[in-house]
């Protein structure tokens, strides 16, 4: 669970807390930054799009996160929702960030995200 004083916030916060499944953040320097744009048909879709994608070059290129700004969250005509961000980290290196938990993949299993007065809150579950 992650919470935000808006939508943006919010994401930035469900990433955060997914490396920090994986690490311990704290020992993640913002050397490399990743522009990341990716598209959802609602905002649940959107989470999901963007956490896959950060897994996604974790996957491939081994980078670890510490650091996101999502700089946009919009809705896209008839396409759904559209997120443009940024996020900044380094290459993963086991004697420096300590290996936790590893990330399988994020589902849509209990994913809610809800909006009010107070802020943002979105819920997902991570497959582990």
């Amino acid at each position: 669970e992650a919470y935000g004083s808006d939508l943006r916030e919010a994401f930035e916060n469900a990433a955060k807390a997914m490396f920090e499944v994986m690490t311990d953040i704290s020992t993640v320097r913002p050397m490399v930054r990743r522009s990341i744009v990716v598209e959802g048909e609602d905002v649940e879709a959107l989470l999901y799009s963007w956490l896959e994608e950060l897994l996604f070059i974790f996957d491939v290129e081994l980078i670890v996160f510490s650091e996101f700004r999502v700089r946009e969250i919009k809705r896209v005509d008839d396409r759904g929702f559209l997120l443009m961000a940024d996020a900044w980290g380094e290459k993963f290196n086991p004697e420096v960030h300590p290996r936790k938990t590893e990330v399988k993949a994020i589902t849509y299993s209990l994913m809610e995200i809800r909006e009010g007065a107070n802020g943002c809150v979105v819920r997902f579950v991570l497959d582990i």
